[in-house]
């Protein structure tokens, strides 16, 4: 993914997995990439990335339990 570092990039990451989520690369039930591995695949900070989280979780796409990571809920 190419991304457009003169806007801000969280949101564009935050389509990005929107749109993985879609596609079905991750079934409901199952455990989301942690922050550290979506960062390096996509070239930017855990903070980015972990904002894009916050985004997808606010919208009722997954669930984040403390200590053991987030999971897709649809």
């Amino acid at each position: 993914m190419n991304l457009d570092r003169a806007v801000p990039v969280w949101p564009q990451v935050a389509a990005d997995l929107r749109r993985r989520l879609d596609a079905g690369e991750w079934q409901p039930g199952e455990r989301f990439p942690g922050t550290v591995t979506l960062a390096a695949e996509y070239g930017v900070t855990q903070s980015t990335v972990q904002k894009a989280v916050v985004a997808l979780r606010e919208e009722g796409r997954l669930r984040t339990v403390l200590g053991a990571g987030s999971y897709v809920l649809r």
